[in-house]
C-alpha cells in the first residue's frame, strides 16, 4: 500500500487569482511558496502561507487542496477535511480531492462516508488506481470481502507490481478462506519487496491453514527474523510446532510470545496444551488457568475523563501554553490591575483568590477575553473542567483568532470523551499558528 504522501495539485497559471499585493506579495506567490515549502516537507510553514494565500483569494480552490494536504501530513485529519469540503465545493471535479478526503476520513474511522468519496474519486478518474486501492482496503474494514476483492483486482490490473495491494488481496482472500490463492499473492509481494515481515507471516498462515506445518514454521521463522518483537508470529510458529508434534520447541515459542506480550492468552492456553503433552499437568493446568483469567478480563469503565487524555496529561499539556498576553504598559484600567492581580495570586498558589480578582475584572469589562481565558485555566487546575470550556468558549467568541484559548478547550473537550470536539479545535489552534497543537494531534487525535 503506497504511504499516504504529499499530492500537490497546482495550476500552472494561478487564474483565478487577482493581483492583489499585500507586503509586495501576491496571492498567487503566498502559493507557490506553500507548494515549495511542502515540498520540503515543512508542512507548518506551507500552511501558513496557505492562510494567507486563502485570506487574499478565498475562492481559489486550489489553496483549500493543497492546505488541507499540509494538514494532512501534519496528522490533522479533522482540519484537513474541512479544506477539501471547501474546495470540492469551489470544483466539483477534484478527483484527487474527493481521494484523500476519503482517506482522511478513513483515518477517523469514517469509512462508509470515506468509500462514498473513494467512488466519487473513481468515477472522475476511472484509470487512477488509488481509488480502488482506498475503496478496497475500506470495504474490507467494512467486511465486505467480495467487494473488496473486486477493487483490489481492479487495482492489481492497473499496477501489477503494487506490493501494498497484493498484501491486502492476500489479507481479503484469508477471508475468504481461499488459503491457495492467498499464498500467491503474499509470495508475490515476497518477490517485490523480500523485507516485508508481514508477508512472511501472512503466507506462513497460508500455509498452516493448509497443513503445511513444515512450510509455515519456515516462513513464521523468517518473518520473526525480520521482525523479532513480533509476540503473534512467535505464537503461530510454535502453533505451527505443536502441529507437528514438537512440544518443546512450540513451548520455547509461546515462552517468547508471553515475554513480548503478557496478555496473548492463546500463547498460555498453547503452552498449557504442549505441557500437558508432554506429561506436566500442574504447570499446564497453572497455564490454562491464566488463560482463561486473561480471556475473561472485564474492563474498566472510564468516569470522567474519558479521552485519552487523562486528568495528568491534561495538567501537563494546559501547563506547556505560552504566557502571551500580558500587559506592557501600566494602566489605569480597575479590570486590568484585578487581572494582572488575579493572576499574581494564582502563580502564589492562590486559585481562589485568583477566581475572585479575574470575576471582578471580567465584571468590570465584559469584552476582556484574555481574563476569560484565564480564569479558565485556573479552572481548569482547580478540575472544574466545564466551567474552563464556558471560559474558552467566551474568549474564542470575543476573539475568533485566540489560538491558545482553542487549544486549551480542545485538550479539555478531549480530556472530557469529546474526542471529535476536541480535535477539531486543536485542528484550529493549529491553523492559527499553535505549532504545539500538532504535537497533540499526532499522538491523541489518530
Amino acid at each position: 500500500m503506497k504511504k499516504y504522501t504529499f499530492l500537490l495539485f497546482v495550476f500552472a497559471t494561478f487564474l483565478a487569482m487577482p493581483t492583489v499585493l499585500k507586503a509586495q506579495k501576491t496571492a498567487a506567490e503566498y502559493f507557490e511558496e506553500g507548494v515549495n515549502k511542502s515540498k520540503a516537507g515543512d508542512f507548518m510553514a506551507a500552511l501558513q502561507a496557505f492562510n494567507v494565500a486563502i485570506t487574499m483569494s478565498p475562492e481559489n480552490a486550489p489553496s483549500y487542496y493543497n492546505r488541507a494536504m499540509a494538514k494532512a501530513n501534519l496528522k490533522d485529519n479533522r482540519g484537513a477535511i474541512l479544506d477539501f469540503d471547501r474546495s470540492i465545493e469551489l470544483n466539483p471535479k477534484y478527483s484527487d480531492a474527493y481521494l484523500y478526503r476519503g482517506i482522511s476520513k478513513a483515518k477517523q474511522d469514517d469509512y462508509r462516508s470515506a468509500i462514498q468519496d473513494f467512488s466519487r474519486s473513481i468515477e472522475l478518474n476511472p484509470d487512477d488506481s488509488q481509488g480502488y486501492l482506498q475503496r478496497g482496503i475500506n470495504r474490507a474494514r467494512l467486511e465486505n470481502f467480495r467487494g473488496a476483492l473486486q477493487d483490489l483486482n481492479r487495482t492489481v490490473e492497473l499496477e501489477p507490481n503494487n506490493a501494498g495491494a497484493l498484501y491486502t488481496r492476500g489479507n481479503v482472500k484469508l477471508k475468504l478462506d481461499d488459503f491457495t490463492s492467498a499464498l500467491a499473492d503474499y509470495s508475490r509481494v515476497i518477490d517485490l519487496t523480500p523485507k516485508s515481515a508481514s508477508a512472511y507471516a501472512g503466507r506462513g498462515y497460508s500455509r498452516l491453514k493448509l497443513n503445511d506445518f513444515n512450510g509455515a514454521v519456515a516462513d513464521y521463522s523468517k518473518a520473526i527474523e525480520l521482525k523479532p518483537d513480533d509476540s503473534e508470529s512467535f505464537y503461530s510458529r510454535g502453533f505451527s510446532r505443536s502441529k507437528l508434534e514438537k512440544y518443546e520447541e512450540a513451548i520455547a515459542d509461546f515462552d517468547q510470545a508471553i515475554t513480548l506480550d503478557p496478555q496473548n492468552h492463546r500463547a498460555y492456553y498453547g503452552r498449557g496444551f504442549c505441557k500437558s503433552k508432554l506429561g506436566s499437568q500442574r504447570e499446564a493446568i497453572t497455564d490454562l488457568n491464566k488463560a482463561v483469567d486473561i480471556n475473561n478480563t472485564p474492563t474498566d469503565a472510564k468516569v470522567v475523563y474519558a479521552g485519552k487524555i487523562t486528568r495528568t496529561i491534561l495538567d501537563d499539556l494546559r501547563g506547556a501554553v505560552q504566557e502571551r498576553n500580558k500587559i506592557n504598559e501600566l494602566s489605569s484600567e480597575r479590570s486590568e490591575a484585578l487581572f494582572v492581580r488575579g493572576v499574581g495570586k494564582n502563580k502564589q498558589g492562590d486559585a481562589k483568590g485568583a477566581i475572585i480578582d479575574l470575576n471582578r475584572a471580567i465584571e468590570l469589562n465584559p469584552t476582556y477575553y484574555e481574563a476569560y481565558f484565564t480564569r479558565g485555566m485556573v479552572k481548569s487546575a482547580m478540575g472544574d473542567q466545564r466551567g474552563a470550556v464556558l471560559d474558552c468558549s467566551s474568549a474564542v467568541k470575543l476573539n475568533p483568532k485566540y489560538a491558545e484559548a482553542y487549544y486549551v478547550r480542545g485538550l479539555i473537550k478531549h480530556s472530557l470523551g469529546d474526542e471529535n470536539g476536541g480535535c477539531m479545535d486543536l485542528s484550529k489552534a493549529g491553523e492559527l499558528g499553535y505549532t504545539q497543537a500538532y504535537k497533540v494531534i499526532s499522538d491523541y487525535c489518530n
